[in-house]
């Protein structure tokens, strides 16, 4: 197979995994992105959030006042500019994305235990830094 074939068949395979194991969550995909940047990256504001998912603001405010509501984020006055509001992610919406964590990796932890032998576990295994190379290339 060549590089273009592979690319794409790696890129269908694995847009529709993460697809399929998404489809376990119980929160909006918007609210669950939200946690999920703040928890990797820190405190940010509304507007740095929408830029990194590539959404609009309006669509970022949206997910934020919804987790606002609900207790799973937390606002301070931005130490820069006091016009702008830093988000934070409470315990509350910690202990929220990594029950969100956990239903994907138990999803996906029993397909893996369904459907391979230990012989293709080892392989894929052995492809996890391969595609960490990728991703981090990509990323670049």
């Amino acid at each position: 197979m060549d590089d273009a074939r592979l690319a794409e068949e790696l890129r269908l395979t694995i847009g529709q995994l993460v697809r399929a194991v998404r489809s376990t969550d119980t929160m909006p995909p918007g609210e669950a992105a939200v946690l999920g940047y703040l928890d990797r990256g820190g405190p940010m504001t509304a507007a740095d959030i929408a830029h990194r998912r590539g959404v609009s603001h309006q669509s970022a405010t949206k997910a934020v006042k919804e987790l606002l509501a609900q207790g799973f984020l937390r606002t301070e006055a931005h130490p820069l500019d006091g016009r702008k509001l830093l988000l934070h992610l409470t315990a509350a919406g910690g202990d929220r994305l990594a029950e969100e964590r956990d239903r994907r990796a138990e999803s996906l932890g029993a397909a893996i235990d369904e459907v391979l032998d230990s012989g293709e576990r080892e392989t894929l295994a052995a492809a996890l830094p391969l595609l960490a190379r990728l991703t981090t290339r990509l990323r670049t």
